[in-house]
């Protein structure tokens, strides 16, 4: 028997993996880049379905997750959802409202 201490995998900013002698405290899935707390049950509902597992990421905080490129789960983080959401919605008409008055200033139009 090993006396070697446990180790755990998680995600860095970076999104790059690094061993951990901590558990995540936070788990997303690395495709659809969401994060959020380990007992969500959509996410348990589809840990236990078997295909998520393998995309199964962990993170040692929040904020972490926020670093590598997660958005908060809409599940579990309801409220932390809706903020990312309205600052995304936010972001895009401004950006809209940047194109136009570029294409006034040009006199270019789509």
């Amino acid at each position: 028997m090993s006396d070697a201490p446990k180790t755990y995998t998680l995600l860095g900013a970076d999104g790059r993996p690094y061993q951990s002698s901590t558990k995540g405290r936070w788990g997303g899935h690395r495709g659809s880049k969401i994060y959020g707390r380990l007992d969500c049950r959509t996410a348990l509902k589809a840990v236990a379905r078997g295909s998520y597992v393998k995309h199964r990421v962990f993170f040692p905080d929040e904020a972490t997750a926020v670093a590598a490129g997660f958005r908060p789960c809409g599940t579990c983080c309801t409220h932390r959802y809706q903020r990312w959401k309205a600052a995304r919605e936010d972001s895009a008409a401004r950006e809209e409202v940047s194109v136009t008055l570029r294409d006034l200033r040009t006199g270019e139009w789509p």
